[in-house]
């Protein structure tokens, strides 16, 4: 009897694996969406953009795909405890990868029509804010696939970087549409794109703070300090 039990247990340690597994393959593909993006801006390239809109579909399969075998798992083992928080949590966790996802064909969408206005406007702090957002993704995917609750933590503490450029980058476009009016429609367009890019690195600290539960059963604090001071005057188009 208590061989068989060890078995089953061996087994779901199994799935369990394989269930990270998938979800580190979702997020390389999110990763890959995220850099294609802020490349194809920084870099002016729409046939980049371009295919970045098309493979957002992808990651939304991937989604199903993780989704059903994680439905499955919780039918066919019924776990309870750590094993039931790690489940739970990776149902979780792919529904902001695939969020991340869509932000990201945003970026590219938004990117091909910046292209065609030929704007002049600096985009380094948009190009440092998107290097530090896809740090914090590649080490929070790389805290999930490793269970490593202090490489979540990393990431949840890093993000009060991320708000504080978006807000430098919101003063900075306020004052080149302030300047010439002839700036408003690009620098809308970027203040959206600062926005998906601000969005993705919450979406990147909502799945920290989801590894770190699921890891050692406590949760981090809930007060998480925000920069954000702009949210009342620019909302990404996703809405979430």
């Amino acid at each position: 009897m208590a061989e068989e039990a060890k078995h089953i247990v061996t087994s779901f340690e199994v799935d369990l694996k394989k269930l990270r597994d998938m979800i580190a393959g979702m997020g390389g593909l999110v990763e890959r969406a995220v850099a294609d993006a802020t490349a194809a801006l920084i870099e002016h390239d729409p046939d980049l953009a371009a295919s970045v809109v098309a493979a957002d579909p992808k990651i939304d399969v991937e989604e199903r795909k993780i989704e059903q075998f994680a439905v499955q798992l919780l039918a066919l083992r019924q776990p309870v405890a750590d094993d039931l928080r790690q489940v739970v949590a990776a149902l979780k966790v792919i529904t902001d990868l695939e969020r991340i996802g869509d932000y990201s064909a945003n970026i590219a969408k938004r990117s091909l029509v910046i292209n065609k206005l030929s704007s002049q406007l600096a985009m380094s702090g948009l190009g440092q804010m998107a290097r530090l957002v896809q740090q914090n993704l590649k080490t929070v995917i790389d805290a999930v696939g490793e269970a490593d609750p202090q490489k979540a933590i990393s990431v949840w503490r890093a993000d009060q970087m991320v708000d504080d450029l978006y807000n430098t980058i919101f003063r900075e476009l306020i004052t080149y549409m302030m300047e010439d009016a002839r700036n408003i429609t690009a620098c809308t367009h970027l203040l959206f794109i600062a926005k998906n890019l601000e969005r993705i690195g919450d979406h990147a600290t909502n799945i920290a703070e989801l590894t770190y539960y699921a890891v050692t059963g406590e949760s981090l604090p809930d007060f998480r300090p925000k920069g954000d001071q702009t949210s009342g005057y620019v909302h990404a188009e996703t809405g979430t």
